[in-house]
This record gives C-alpha cells, sequence and structure tokens, in this order.
C-alpha cells in the first residue's frame, strides 16, 4: 500500500512538474514569437493590404529604420493602453519587415536633471520636433501632473529624418485632464496606423513624384490651393507649370492638375499636354462647363450660365471622357440660406453632396461637396478601363443646356422633393466624376502634318507608350480654400495663408448657422493623388470602413437589470459547481483507496 501511495505521487508531482514546465516553455516561445487573429467582421485590428505591400517591399527602404518613443515610465492608466496598443502596432509592422525595423521605448524622466533637460531640448526641437502634453491626473487622493512627450522619432541612415506627433500638446499653463483624455487616445489608436506608414513613407521616401499645377489660362491660384497642396506636399513635389508654347514644359512632371482654367488653351499647349499623357503622364481635370455669376443670381434671385470653352473637352472626349454643358440638380444636397425668402433655408438642388462610389478613391468617404456640377459621360471605344468615382443620387436630374439658374426652384417641389419620376431607381445616377486608365490614342492622331510628325524635336507619340491614367471632374472649384493676404516682410508683393476654417470639411456660411455638415473633399483629393500617382499604401487606410455599432438604448433599459444579475450570478455558479464537481472526484478517489 506504502508501495502505491509512493508510485501515486511521485506521478502527481512529475506530472505537475511537467505541467508548469510546459507552461513555461509556451511563454517563453510567445514572448518570441508575435501573432494575432482578427476576429472583427471589418477587420479594425489587421494591416491594411497597402501597409503590408509597403513593409514587404524592400525596394522603399532597404535600411534600418529605428523608431524611439518617449512614452514609457510610471504612466496613466490611459495612456498606458494607448503605449501598449502601439508597442502591438509595432510589432505587426516588424512581422512584415523583419530586422528593417526598430524600435525602443525611452522614458524621458530617467537620469540627472540636466541629462533629462538635455534630452528635453533635442526632441522639443524648438518647437519642430515633439509637442509635449501636461496632464493632470488623481494618485493617492492628491492631485498631480505629469508632462508627457506623446510622439517619436525616426532615424533612418544614420540621421533624424521625421517627428512624429500621436496626440496634440498642451499650450503653456492648460493641462489636460486625464478623464477628458479618453476620446482623443481612442482617434488616436484608430489612426495609429495612418500615423503610422504615413511617417515611415515621408521618412524613407529616396525621391518625390513631382506634381505640377497647371497655370496660364485662369485657373486656381497658388493662394486658392494651399490647402490642397499642404495636404500632398508630404509626399510629393509640388510646383506651378506655365507651358508657354514649350514642348519640355512638362518632361519632368509626373502629374500634372488643370483647376477651373478659363480661358483657351492653344493647339500647342494642347500637344504639349497630349504628349504628356502619351508618355504615361497622370492627368487630372478639374472644369467648369459653365459660368455662373453667384453675386447676380444672390442679388436678382436668377441668372443666366454661359459656356467655358477651352479646348481642353475636345481632347477628354478622344480620351473616353465627355463633359456635358448642364448642371446636375439632386434631392440630396447642402441648403442654402436665402433671406429674402419665406424659408430662410432652402434645399439648394445645385450644391449637390456627391455619393462615393466603391473606388478605392471615394470609398467610405464623407459625401463629395459640389456646388454647381456639370455631368460625366463615357464615350468611345472600350478598350480602356472607364469608372464612375462619384456619382448622384437616385433622385437626380440633369438641367438643360446652359441653364437658367433661379433661387425659387426648390420651392416648387415641396417638403419631399422627387426631381424624376422613379426617385429610388439607380438609374438615375449620373456620374459626376470619371476615371479613363489604359492605353489612349493621341487627340492629335491623324490631325497633324507628316513633316511635323516625323520631327524629333516634336518628340510625337501617336499612342499612349505606357500606361496613363486621366480623371475628369465637372467642378473647377471643389479643392479652392478661400485665405488671408498680408504684405511681404520686404514689403514686395504679398504673402498667403488659408483660413482657419477648413473649407474641405465643412461650409462656413452653414457652420455659423449651426449645421455641422461635413465633406469628404479633403480625404477624396488625398486618396486621388495617391491613386493616380500609384502609391496605394496610405489609400487602403483612408478608405477602410470601420462599422461603430450603436448601442441600442431601448434595449438596455429594458434588459439591464437582467444581464446585470447574468454578470453577477454566473461566475458564481460556475465556482460553486467546480468545487462540488472537485469535491465528489476526490470523495469518490479516496473512497476507493480504503
Amino acid at each position: 500500500m506504502a508501495e502505491k501511495k509512493l508510485t501515486r505521487g511521485l506521478f502527481n508531482w512529475t506530472f505537475l512538474a511537467v505541467f508548469i514546465a510546459g507552461i513555461v516553455l509556451v511563454n517563453i516561445i510567445a514572448s518570441l514569437l508575435y501573432k494575432r487573429i482578427d476576429m472583427t467582421e471589418d477587420k479594425r485590428y489587421s494591416l491594411s493590404d497597402g501597409t503590408i505591400e509597403f513593409l514587404e517591399n524592400k525596394n522603399n527602404f532597404d535600411n534600418r529604420v529605428n523608431i524611439k518613443i518617449y512614452m514609457e515610465g510610471n504612466l496613466p492608466a490611459e495612456l498606458k493602453h494607448f503605449r501598449n496598443t502601439l508597442e502591438d502596432k509595432l510589432k505587426e509592422f516588424k512581422e512584415y519587415a523583419g530586422d528593417r525595423i526598430e524600435y525602443q521605448f525611452i522614458d524621458p524622466n530617467v537620469g540627472t536633471e540636466g541629462e533629462q533637460q538635455a534630452l528635453f531640448e533635442s526632441i522639443y526641437a524648438k518647437g519642430n520636433g515633439i509637442i509635449p502634453m501636461d496632464v493632470v491626473y488623481m494618485k493617492d487622493g492628491a492631485q498631480s501632473q505629469m508632462m508627457i512627450w506623446p510622439g517619436a522619432v525616426i532615424d533612418y541612415e544614420g540621421s533624424t529624418v521625421q517627428n512624429i506627433q500621436f496626440m496634440p500638446g498642451t499650450p503653456p499653463g492648460k493641462p489636460y485632464s486625464i478623464d477628458g483624455l479618453t476620446d482623443m487616445i481612442e482617434n488616436s489608436i484608430n489612426n495609429l496606423e495612418y500615423i503610422l506608414i504615413s511617417s515611415l513613407r515621408r521618412a524613407t521616401a529616396k525621391s518625390k513624384p513631382r506634381i505640377a499645377f497647371l497655370q496660364g489660362h485662369g485657373e486656381l491660384t497658388y493662394a486658392q490651393t494651399q490647402r490642397a497642396r499642404a495636404l500632398i506636399a508630404p509626399y510629393f513635389a509640388i510646383a506651378d507649370v506655365t507651358i508657354n508654347d514649350s514642348i519640355a514644359a512638362l518632361e519632368n512632371v509626373d502629374g500634372l492638375v488643370i483647376a477651373r482654367p478659363r480661358k483657351r488653351f492653344s493647339d500647342k499647349e494642347l500637344y504639349v499636354i497630349d504628349q504628356f499623357v502619351m508618355r504615361g503622364g497622370r492627368l487630372m481635370c478639374f472644369l467648369d462647363a459653365l459660368y455662373l455669376n453667384e453675386d447676380s443670381l444672390n442679388t436678382k434671385g436668377m441668372t443666366h450660365t454661359v459656356r467655358n470653352e477651352t479646348g481642353l473637352e475636345r481632347m477628354l472626349f478622344d480620351y473616353g471622357l465627355k463633359l456635358n454643358d448642364n448642371y446636375i440638380v439632386d434631392a440630396r444636397c447642402a441648403p442654402k440660406a436665402v433671406p429674402f425668402a419665406k424659408q430662410s433655408l432652402i434645399p439648394w438642388f445645385f450644391h449637390v453632396m456627391a455619393t462615393p462610389t466603391k473606388h478605392p478613391i471615394s470609398r467610405n468617404l464623407e459625401p463629395v461637396s459640389l456646388d454647381f456640377t456639370s455631368e460625366i459621360q463615357f464615350v468611345g471605344n472600350s478598350k480602356n478601363a472607364l469608372t464612375p468615382v462619384l456619382t448622384s443620387s437616385t433622385n437626380s436630374n440633369v438641367t438643360g443646356l446652359a441653364p437658367l439658374v433661379n433661387l425659387a426652384m426648390p420651392l416648387n417641389y415641396g417638403k419631399n422633393p422627387e426631381l424624376v419620376a422613379n426617385p429610388e431607381d439607380e438609374v438615375n445616377q449620373r456620374c459626376l466624376a470619371g476615371l479613363a486608365e489604359g492605353f489612349f490614342d493621341s487627340h492629335f492622331k491623324n490631325r497633324i502634318v507628316e513633316e511635323f510628325a516625323n520631327n524629333p524635336i516634336a518628340k510625337y507619340k501617336e499612342k499612349s507608350s505606357k500606361e496613363g491614367k486621366v480623371f475628369l471632374i465637372g467642378n473647377g472649384r471643389f479643392i479652392e480654400n478661400s485665405y488671408d493676404s498680408m504684405p511681404a516682410r520686404d514689403g514686395k508683393g504679398f504673402m498667403y495663408r488659408p483660413n482657419e476654417f477648413n473649407d474641405l470639411r465643412m461650409d462656413k456660411d452653414l457652420a455659423q448657422l449651426g449645421i455641422p455638415l461635413y465633406f469628404g473633399n479633403q480625404e477624396f483629393f488625398q486618396n486621388l493623388a495617391d491613386y493616380m500617382m500609384g502609391d496605394n499604401s496610405v489609400l487602403d487606410i483612408r478608405s477602410r470602413q470601420i462599422d461603430i455599432h450603436a448601442i441600442d438604448q431601448e434595449k438596455v433599459k429594458a434588459h439591464a437589470s437582467f444581464y446585470k444579475i447574468i454578470n453577477l450570478l454566473v461566475p458564481i455558479v460556475v465556482v460553486l459547481l467546480f468545487a462540488i464537481t472537485m469535491a465528489y472526484i476526490r470523495k469518490r478517489r479516496y473512497a476507493k483507496i480504503r
């Protein structure tokens, strides 16, 4: 009997030792490996395809990137959660980039007072580095204040090349309360992948593709497009270009923006743009098919429109894109303030809130604001991909050619306007922005003399030598910003800056009336530039849709007590059942031994 007990005891202790060793081994292996399984329907915890492609491609950066994050030490629980989430995201990055990405968390409050001050000055960089955040929180019944550095520094190829600011800093003397940081931290976590991959792109860029804004035909000026330029400036070299009948004017340009030209192009200028497309250039056209005087409309209540012919329309027609001389009217629109009318706000059918399609440029964006926009049609053969990027709603229609615009028009339709016979039929959707991709025939094919075509100086291409992209939207000013001007310091000319109110996100007049109508123009232009220039590493993140399922408050009120009881009793019942089961097993086992 004693020998049997000894054998059983040795077996139990051996089993326990093997079990503990197995747990330790599993933990050691788990610490060396990193793997997550995303069970969410919208894959909110997975990296986008563009991010994975960017990290895996060694051509994007072949040397090691070192990221120093200054969020370590005795942090409040909320910020500790952000720090851990950031580390998880960086582990995912390393899973695809390998040793080309290294990171370290640094406690800026370690060391002597002099060493800390030197580090603070280094990472602050006179306001050009990381901006600190002062946080007030309760600890041990007393109020405490801590300075946090919510950012990181990227070192690449032996030098500091990029600063990252995860959360905004605080003005001097105005600390944040830790209780008020919840939404800010959640937003920062949601944008973490975008912040990191954008910073890596900027830090490791070997050269920037060049996007030029065409000038010389009354296009939107530098001051009017300053905000749009700033959005894409971190990733592209931005310049202004004037053709001036020079065949070589666009030779060093990768993407060309033509925003709201008001004058006719010469045949020579059209030839230069056409050959730019034949060489595989990316052409982005924002055109007004009609001219309308809004001052006359607001003063008189109606005004005529006139055609705005630039010559680009004929060339774009040959690429498969036709710009019609009409306006789209849409029941899905922004309101307009009309002081002299019976109702101060009317649904302004001409201010279309364009519906995004499933195309990556517009997918999952807020509606794009297009005031007085024209219809785009696809024409010609189908050898190239012709894709709608923005459309009207199903309750929309088109005006006649060069229409008369009248403020009284919306008043004729009542509270529930139906602009077409079948307002829910998808056939009523009109294309507002279109994209042509592929190999194009030159607009000047069979239109120029053989002597010129054969001249080496002309560099004439009858067909595309590289795949090109041409984008057209029937609205010339949807990227326009209002701005302030001031005399330059040297007394020569003026300095310009966009107004603080972001025209690409909201309408100022509507916001002042308490109508927070958000636009997707800003993200749309960023996505457009990324897609046209062929970099989808950030585009996929911006267009990702994360479904936030709202809590049903009625169900909460009706069933809250039931679920509270379940949450309270179930763990207790499980523990009791486990205890009873173990006691029963032990009783049977020792009863047999006796």
